[in-house]
């Protein structure tokens, strides 16, 4: 008989399906030579301090630090659990062979693989590795079995990473918590969350410690079109009200020249597909989702077989999907007014380097629709709403580029003698403006009246701006204009620039190539930073100010006292992010990574326990 385990119970339903394994034994199905049975998540997680030693069962600095000779794992302490446990034990001890159907992850294949070792399994074990659950991709997977060998290394960076967490969490929280904490308060420490709530403490550290700046601005329209004065590189405007005020005064009744008139044209490719992190910026910026929200909304569609597989970090496409890219567009029947025009020409499809790139895949492709069409499945408002951004996407890279001509309108205002500010003689003026020739795949985001998610902002934001048709030398009256403006300081954190942030270690990124090559040193995993953020909440270290993040006083003053970098980098956090994907790919050695992370926990701890400060937490819980 051959054992399938999977992650959860809807999932080997649908695999039960596929396979024949029609009869429910409670807590498995059986047919066809196969039984199917499940987890549910972590069924099993590495054993607690005291587990390992009767002397780390308290809390004592005189322990520290805590690292076994060898890590061992444990039953969850739930009675489902282990009722559901006893029915895999017992399958797997009398099982043939076994085929790991466990979400095809890291974290899936680590779920997975502790559970066989729990159960004791000898067999040999098979390896589905699946993108959708639809029974094409289901019957497709298991036609394609691997061994379960050539996915050792990324269980190897699974545990790795588990052993990481565990190490560095235990030991730094209870040191922390007995060094620094008063009145019995639990100081968590995690080697991603601490970073993260250090990132949203010193932005509001430089929030508070702005001190804004005026500046004056001088501005003049011209034929109804406002021209604004082109400073020195890195000049806002001008510095001294008095120097704007003699400025608007000597042009005031000088008349305005059109010197240059540039016209230029340009292409803009359609957006990216979409990996998980970026899907819930969209979410976050659009609906005010949180993170936690989106991956929950898109896991349910990915389980109600319309969308691939969620947990993603690439925006890519192997090329091998792109033969099927028909079949799915023909299943996607109330996009048909935006798909028939790319059918109907008789052409193949669009076969862009941007979006199919086997070099850019590894595990999982980008998330996109599946064939199965989406009418024939009952979703929520808010499902419905994150299949229509993902539908348009996927609809999107199919079309041609948008074609723009963007114009650029130079102009003066002449005084001989004139020395004001930076300027001697004329005092130049620019404005630019944006004529779409061809919209192309724009129209996708085109708003409709009464239509509430028609239009997508990221691609609003930079509106249509048509200039009246100007010439070099022409010349008339104006009207100048001086306002007083002041620098802003920088903006607080939302769920979705913090997500940014946590991809990129910390570093502001708008280029996409640029962000694609800081995605091996961001911290945490996309299916991994909506808990670590729920968590930050759910310790009292965050709270939601508006749409905006803000840390709460025992957050701040958390920070505040953590002097070791390692603890709260997310620049050398992401170091480490890097070394456990290097893993994955046999590029770096698990015992080196673990020396390391023994090595540096044990430094921490001698400094912290070094310090003679009398240092303390005092602020409390504010989760409000």
């Amino acid at each position: 008989m051959i054992v399938c385990i999977a992650e959860k119970p809807s999932v080997a339903r649908d695999i039960a399906n596929v396979l024949g394994a029609k009869n429910d034994r409670g807590g498995f199905l059986e047919g066809n030579g196969y039984q199917v049975t499940w987890t549910f998540g972590h069924l099993c997680e590495l054993k607690e301090p005291g587990e390992y030693s009767p002397l780390w069962k308290t809390w004592s600095l005189s322990q520290l630090p805590m690292i076994p000779s060898r890590f061992g794992i444990k039953l969850k302490n739930d009675k489902g659990v282990e009722k559901q446990f006893a029915v895999i034990e017992k399958l797997m001890q009398a099982a043939d062979g076994i085929i790991n159907c466990g979400d095809a992850g890291q974290e899936g294949e680590l779920i997975q693989r502790w559970v066989m070792q729990k159960a004791g399994a000898k067999c040999p074990v098979q390896r589905l590795w699946i993108s959708s659950l639809t029974e094409e991709a289901i019957r497709e997977g298991f036609q394609t079995l691997k061994d379960q060998r050539e996915y050792q290394s990324l269980y190897e960076a699974g545990l790795c990473r588990a052993i990481g967490d565990w190490t560095l969490g235990m030991n730094a929280t209870r040191l922390y918590t007995l060094k620094y904490g008063i009145n019995r308060q639990i100081l968590s420490i995690g080697r991603v969350q601490t970073p993260t709530l250090a990132l949203i403490v010193n932005r509001q550290h430089e929030i508070d410690n702005f001190k804004p700046e005026t500046y004056w601005v001088l501005t003049t329209k011209y034929r109804d079109t406002v021209f604004t004065a082109v400073m020195e590189e890195g000049d806002r405007g001008f510095k001294t009200q008095e120097e704007g005020e003699k400025a608007l005064a000597a042009i005031r009744e000088l008349p305005f020249t059109v010197t240059d008139v540039q016209k230029k044209n340009g292409k803009e490719a359609a957006p990216r597909l979409f990996d998980l992190t970026s899907l819930q910026v969209e979410c976050n910026k659009k609906f005010g989702y949180s993170a936690d929200q989106t991956l929950q909304l898109i896991q349910s569609l990915y389980e109600k077989k319309v969308a691939t597989y969620p947990r993603v970090d690439t925006t890519f496409l192997p090329t091998d999907v792109y033969p099927k890219c028909p079949q799915i567009l023909a299943a996607m029947t109330p996009y048909a007014g935006f798909i028939q025009p790319l059918m109907a020409t008789g052409t193949p499809l669009q076969k862009s380097s941007k979006v199919f790139d086997n070099s850019k895949v590894t595990d999982h492709h980008a998330i996109i629709p599946t064939p199965v069409p989406v009418v024939s499945v009952a979703l929520t408002d808010m499902e419905k709403r994150i299949y229509d951004l993902i539908a348009r996407r996927f609809i999107g890279v199919f079309y041609p580029d948008c074609k723009f001509e963007q114009t650029t309108v130079i102009g003066e205002v002449r005084k001989e003698g004139l020395h004001v500010g930076p300027f001697d003689d004329a005092i130049p003026f620019r404005v630019s403006g944006k004529r779409i020739i061809d919209p192309a795949w724009r129209v996708l985001w085109e708003k409709k009246k009464n239509e509430e998610t028609a239009s997508d902002e990221e691609h609003q934001q930079d509106e249509e701006r048509t200039l009246p048709a100007f010439k070099k030398g022409e010349s008339g009256p104006h009207e100048p204009n001086l306002a007083e403006k002041q620098t802003t300081p920088p903006k607080p954190y939302t769920e979705a620039t913090l997500l940014r942030a946590m991809e990129t270690a910390g570093k502001f990124v708008e280029d996409d190539e640029l962000r694609d090559a800081l995605k091996e040193n961001g911290i945490g995993r996309p299916s991994t930073r909506a808990a670590i953020i729920e968590t930050l909440f759910k310790r009292g270290y965050i709270r939601r100010v508006r749409k905006s993040l803000a840390p709460t006083p025992t957050g701040i003053e958390l920070i505040g006292l953590i002097h070791e970098e390692l603890l709260k980098s997310a620049e050398l956090t992401g170091i480490w992010e890097r070394k456990l994907r290097q893993i994955e790919r046999h590029e770096y050695d698990a015992k080196t990574f673990i020396e390391e992370l023994k090595q540096m926990v044990s430094d921490i701890v001698m400094a912290v326990l070094s310090d003679n400060s009398n240092r303390h937490v005092v602020a409390a819980t504010d989760n409000k």
